[in-house]
């Protein structure tokens, strides 16, 4: 199941969000509105979420969230990007994965 996040994922939202993945759960983040969709098969399913919640697609990466170790990944397809000067799946700007990582742990890491 594909859920945009806009405030903090829920335990329940993060469960059903690991269906796909295993270990981990595939995200499109939108670093413009601070937000994410997360639980698709394909990244490219969680950036069609996004998209059609009105994100723009210069603002939308591919991401994964590793739930166990709480590492976030920079690798997808969808980040294959030469008008945007990343010529790979993963996101070598280290100002742009700084973003994304803020984002993704903004909306999966509990606060005490």
């Amino acid at each position: 199941m594909i859920f945009v996040i806009r405030q903090p994922a829920t335990a329940e939202q993060v469960e059903q969000m690991k269906e796909f993945g295993g270990d981990y759960i595939k995200l499109a983040v939108d670093i413009n509105q601070e937000i994410l969709a997360g639980g698709g098969e394909l990244h490219a399913d969680c950036e069609e979420a996004l998209l059609e919640a009105g994100s723009q697609q210069v603002d939308v990466w591919g991401a994964d969230w590793f739930f166990e170790t709480h590492i976030v990944g920079f690798e997808s397809m969808i980040n294959i990007r030469p008008r945007q000067q990343n010529f790979n799946m993963e996101i070598k700007d280290v100002t742009l994965r700084t973003n994304i990582e803020r984002v993704v742990r903004a909306l999966f890491e509990v606060k005490p």
